[in-house]
C-alpha cells in the first residue's frame, strides 16, 4: 500500500505543475497592466515603471513563471496588493471558510445519494423507485446557484427561517450555532446536484451487486433482506461508489464558488471572482493552485480507499 500510495503522489506532480502553467498563462493574457489596476490615480509613467521592475513584470514571461514556481516551493506565494497580506495568509484563511461549507455539503450529498441509492434499487421499478429517481431527475437539471436564489426568496425572505447570507450574524453571532443557521441553505443548494449524481451512480452500482450468484445464495439461505443488502451488497458496491464519491468532492468544492457569490460566503471563490475583478494576479495564481492541489489530494484518497476495499486495484 505505501508503494501504491507513493505512484499516486508521483503522479498528482506533473497535474499541478500544468495547473500551475495554465492558470500563470491565462492571468498572463488578460488584457491590460496589473500595475495600472494596483497604481489606480497614482498610475504614472514613472510610478508604473517602477512598480513593475519591483515586482519583476518587465522580465519575459517564461523567465517570470519559473521565477514564480521557485518561490511557490519554498512557500512564498507572493503578497497580495489587494488585501495586503501574505497570499498564502488569505487563501489559507478563505479556504478553512470554503472546506467547511463544501464539507457539510459533501457529507449531505454522500449520506442522500448513497441511501437513495441502495432504497432505489432495493425496490427497483416500485413507488420509491420511481419518485427517488423523478427527484434526482429535477435536482440533477437545477443550476445550483439558480436553486439558491429559490431557497433566499422562499425560505430566507418569505418564511424567515434562516439567514439570507452571511456566514455569521454581524451582531451577537460567532457560535457554532450561528454556523450551523448559516450553513443550511447554502451547504442544501450545493448539496442538491451532487445528491442527484452519486444517487444515480449508487442504484446502478447496487443494481449490478444485487444481480450476482452468491446474493441469490445468501437469500436462497434464508438470510434477511436487510442484511442482504447492507450487509453484501452495499459494502461490495462501494469499490464503484467510492470513486463517484471522489469525483463528486471535487466538483462540490470548485461548486462552491458559484454558491459563495450568491449566499455572500466568506470562502476562496468569492475571493477569487473579487481578486480577478481588481486583477490581483498573485492571489488569483495561488488560490487557483491550492483548489487544484486539494482536488489531487481528494482524488488519491479516493483511489486509497478503493484499493483498501479492493487489493485488485493495486495491480
Amino acid at each position: 500500500m505505501g508503494s501504491y500510495i507513493l505512484k499516486r503522489l508521483a503522479a498528482a506532480i506533473p497535474v499541478l505543475i500544468g495547473v500551475s502553467v495554465l492558470v500563470f498563462f491565462i492571468m498572463a493574457m488578460i488584457p491590460g497592466d496589473p500595475a495600472l489596476a494596483i497604481l489606480g490615480a497614482y498610475a504614472t509613467p514613472e510610478n508604473v515603471a517602477k512598480l513593475n521592475a519591483d515586482l519583476g513584470l518587465d522580465k519575459p514571461l517564461v523567465q517570470r513563471y519559473f521565477i514564480w514556481l521557485g518561490n511557490m516551493l519554498t512557500g512564498d506565494f507572493g503578497r497580495s496588493f489587494s488585501q495586503n497580506k501574505p497570499v498564502i495568509d488569505e487563501v489559507v484563511g478563505r479556504f478553512g471558510n470554503t472546506l467547511i461549507l463544501a464539507g457539510v455539503s459533501f457529507v449531505i450529498c454522500s449520506i442522500l445519494g448513497i441511501l437513495a441509492g441502495v432504497v432505489s434499487a432495493a425496490r427497483q421499478y416500485g413507488l420509491a423507485d420511481k419518485a427517488i429517481t423523478f427527484i434526482v431527475l429535477i435536482g440533477i437539471s437545477i443550476p445550483s446557484f439558480f436553486l439558491g436564489m429559490i431557497l433566499i426568496i422562499l425560505f430566507a425572505l418569505k418564511l424567515r427561517m434562516f439567514p439570507v447570507s452571511g456566514m455569521y450574524l454581524i451582531y451577537g453571532g460567532g457560535g457554532l450555532g450561528d454556523l450551523l443557521n448559516h450553513l443550511v441553505l447554502p451547504a442544501s443548494a450545493l448539496a442538491v446536484v451532487a445528491t442527484g449524481v452519486i444517487a444515480r451512480l449508487s442504484r446502478s452500482a447496487m443494481l449490478e451487486v444485487l444481480r450476482q450468484d452468491y446474493i441469490r445464495t445468501a437469500r436462497a439461505k434464508g438470510v434477511g433482506e436487510r442484511r442482504v443488502i447492507m450487509g453484501h451488497a452495499l459494502k461490495a458496491a462501494m469499490v464503484s461508489i467510492i470513486p463517484v464519491l471522489g469525483i463528486q468532492a471535487g466538483f462540490v468544492v470548485s461548486g462552491a464558488v458559484y454558491i459563495e457569490m450568491v449566499f455572500d460566503w466568506p470562502g476562496i471563490g468569492q475571493m477569487l471572482v473579487t481578486a480577478i475583478s481588481q486583477r490581483d494576479v498573485l492571489l488569483v495564481q495561488g488560490g487557483v493552485v491550492v483548489v487544484a492541489a486539494c482536488y489531487v489530494l481528494f482524488n488519491i484518497v479516493v483511489d486509497v480507499a478503493q484499493a483498501m476495499l479492493d487489493p485488485r486495484i493495486k495491480t
